[in-house]
């Protein structure tokens, strides 16, 4: 459906149309939950944001049937590895030894806006949802049956919109997160990332790289990733530089070249500079408004577990919300997806990403070394490199929850 938006108390509005806002409105809509999607763009952005997909994510997403037609769309990556400038290879880890734990023992690497076009194929073919363009959540009000929201049009003009319930998945710079007036705890990250994307093969130049390798180094440490299409290319950046410093030609061409030299010159299909943060929300749940995905948590792109979690958290608290929604709980129900969702973002998202930058710029010669031991003591037993790839994979965080009360 694409028709107006729906009105009452008989609905949940998602507001946001990306990865997370709609596998939240599919799994309202699977669960019988008539839903209404916003969204500020007159289309669904087709960009090079997230490209990995984690095993479970992939499990999560099996239930709508989109794998099947994802997975060839995407590059399978059973591999990824550790590596140094100078040292090569450190430690490779196969997803292989998930296969016991998930119906997808690989990450997938492809571009998020092939799933948002699947899930919203799904949404204009159900009964249950509708998507509406152009539109943005500026406010909301509540009491104690339902949420009024003040959404604005393009023209600037604004009406207030009515549901039993909203789910804020509208990013990092979340209107509705300010306007439920929750603290957005954390810090930004010094340096500037810089990502460029190329038709170069790197595998050809790098012995034994794997599609996706986090490269330490002392000086500049790199992320390389291969998608179907493109190889992009992470570096750290120094945040006092302009964005047209960042991203001159010939400064991105020089670092690429230190990277990986090669004859002629690199073709740079895309280069974005942004800025990283390492935030937390206070709270995920204020009343009848629940905060998912960006909205919720930010963190360093070093292990692809943004978008994930994102996923991650839209699951979880439909979950919950149609048990309420069928009268089978009550609202408290929701206090246990706050506390489970910021539990697994706090302990497992932060702390992960944070230790890989931490690893991977490493500048004391010992502290490296001893990083680079310990990566390929557990790649080389089994069972901690088992425990390792359900960890870095986000199988174990998701089992953890079961011990949150």
């Amino acid at each position: 459906m694409s028709a107006s938006p729906g009105q009452g108390n008989d609905r949940v509005i998602v507001v946001g149309a990306g990865p997370v806002g709609l596998v939240a409105a599919c799994s309202l809509a699977a669960e019988g939950i008539p839903v209404t999607i916003l969204e500020k763009s007159e289309d669904l952005p087709k960009d090079l944001r997230a490209s990995t997909f984690h095993p479970p994510t992939m499990d999560m997403l099996d239930r709508f049937g989109v794998m099947e037609k994802l997975i060839p769309r995407g590059l399978v990556c059973p591999n990824w590895q550790f590596r140094g400038r100078t040292e090569g290879v450190i430690a490779t880890f196969d997803l292989g030894l998930l296969a016991g734990d998930t119906n997808h023992p690989y990450r997938l690497q492809c571009e998020q806006w092939k799933l948002t076009e699947m899930l919203r194929d799904l949404i204009e073919t159900s009964e249950m949802a509708e998507i509406v363009y152009k539109v943005r959540a500026t406010g909301l009000t509540q009491d104690a049956d339902g949420v009024t929201l003040t959404v604005e049009h393009e023209d600037g003009s604004t009406e207030p919109m009515r549901a039993a319930y909203v789910i804020a998945a509208d990013g990092a710079h979340s209107l509705l997160r300010k306007a439920l007036d929750i603290e957005f705890e954390g810090m930004t990250i010094p340096e500037i990332f810089l990502s460029m994307s190329t038709p170069f093969d790197f595998s050809a130049a790098m012995e034994d790289l794997t599609p996706i390798s986090y490269i330490t180094d002392p000086k500049e440490w790199a992320v390389i990733l291969q998608t179907p299409s493109l190889w992009r290319v992470l570096l750290p950046t120094d945040p006092g530089l302009t964005d047209e410093q960042v991203k001159d030609p010939e400064g991105m061409e020089a670092r690429m070249q230190a990277l990986c030299p090669k004859p002629g010159r690199y073709e740079i299909a895309h280069a974005t500079a942004y800025r990283v943060h390492q935030r937390v929300a206070k709270n995920y749940v204020k009343g009848r408004a629940f905060l998912v995905g960006d909205a919720a948590h930010l963190n360093n792109p070093l292990g692809g577990m943004g978008m994930n979690g994102g996923v991650h958290d839209a699951v979880n608290l439909v979950e919950k919300l149609a048990l309420i929604w069928r009268g089978e709980a009550g609202m408290d129900l929701l206090d246990l997806y706050e506390r489970q969702r910021r539990k697994a973002c706090i302990d497992t998202v932060q702390q992960q990403s944070i230790r890989n930058r931490r690893m991977m710029a490493e500048t004391d010669p010992a502290a490296r070394a001893a990083y680079h031991e310990e990566l390929r003591r557990t790649a080389e037993d089994r069972a901690a490199h088992l425990a390792f790839v359900r960890k870095s994979s986000m199988i174990q965080s998701l089992r953890d929850l079961d011990a949150v009360a």
